[in-house]
């Protein structure tokens, strides 16, 4: 059950990606931000009311519960950390091709994989070792497909960004799995008031950091910017969801939602025309290949 919600998650993660990129391409990251933090509040907002006010509209995946106070310092520590990957993130799209970008965030299993071993004693099977240095094997040749695009991983500040991300948000998977784990919060309360917190943090970020300068950059409003709050607040709904499951192994949830590279680089090819289609499609058959495997060994 937990394989297939990482796998739903990993389609609508590609979907997200897509759309952050249409959105951010020649407008403000800022305000796009604080835009979906925005609408993930408003959306997450009548689950909130439910459990404050105990009106128990709600059963079931989409119940929540009253937390204290130690629960939403967990919460807003979470927030912290996935926002700040967001920032990093959000930058490195823009200004970087979706065939570069999917590849990059793909390695993110590989820390999680590492620290899942460290921190949860957790093991992997043959399958799922096979599955693993595959995908490790494909991402890696797949990145070094960027040089062609006159990238140089050295020296461009939005690939350090995007590699901060990665790295970043592998500590908030991490971090999900021991506060949902160990703590044993709600899959439902935990998404919903992250919201919140990061609703509170991009204001501040937005007021400091871009309101008051003259030469800020433009906002243009886009209808796909909604989407953006959409496909990541369903993959987020799927991802805790899998990681509720008593059977969950925190490093192949990270793995197989990686598996998301192949939906954003079949939309950057056909929607934004990106290049070098050619030299990538075998690494991504075998990034095909790993989630395959990885799939077989955890059934």
């Amino acid at each position: 059950m937990w394989v297939g919600a990482a796998f739903i998650s990993a389609f609508l993660l590609g979907m997200y990606d897509v759309a952050k990129k249409r959105s951010l391409s020649s407008n403000a990251v800022i305000p796009v931000l604080l835009l979906n933090t925005l609408f993930a509040t408003l959306l997450f907002l009548p689950v909130i009311l439910d459990a404050e006010l105990g009106i128990n509209l709600f059963d079931g995946v989409l119940s929540s519960e009253r937390g204290d106070v130690g629960d939403h310092l967990l919460v807003a520590l979470k927030s912290f950390i996935t926002l700040s990957s967001w920032l990093c993130g959000y930058y490195a799209i823009k200004h970087l091709p979706l065939t570069i970008v999917g590849p990059v965030n793909a390695m993110r299993p590989v820390v999680v994989l590492i620290g899942a071993t460290l921190l949860f004693g957790e093991r992997l099977n043959g399958w799922q070792w096979g599955g693993v240095l595959i995908t490790i094997l494909s991402l890696y040749l797949l990145s070094r497909s960027g040089k062609r695009e006159s990238i140089d991983f050295s020296k461009n500040r939005y690939v350090w960004a995007l590699f901060l991300a990665m790295l970043l948000g592998a500590v908030s998977g991490l971090y999900d799995k021991y506060i949902i784990s160990a703590h044993e919060l709600s899959p439902l309360f935990v998404q919903s008031w992250f919201g919140v917190y990061q609703l509170v943090m991009m204001t501040i970020v937005a007021v400091v950091l871009w309101l008051p300068h003259k030469d800020r950059e433009r906002f243009e409003w886009r209808w796909t910017i909604p989407l953006i709050t959409l496909f990541v607040s369903c993959a987020d709904f799927f991802y805790y969801h899998a990681l509720a499951d008593e059977e969950a192994m925190i490093a192949v949830v990270s793995m197989i939602r990686r598996s998301s590279v192949i939906v954003s680089f079949v939309c950057g090819v056909l929607l934004f025309g990106e290049r070098n289609v050619r030299s990538k499609v075998i690494d991504l058959i075998l990034v095909l290949i790993g989630m395959v495997l990885l799939a077989i060994g955890s059934l």
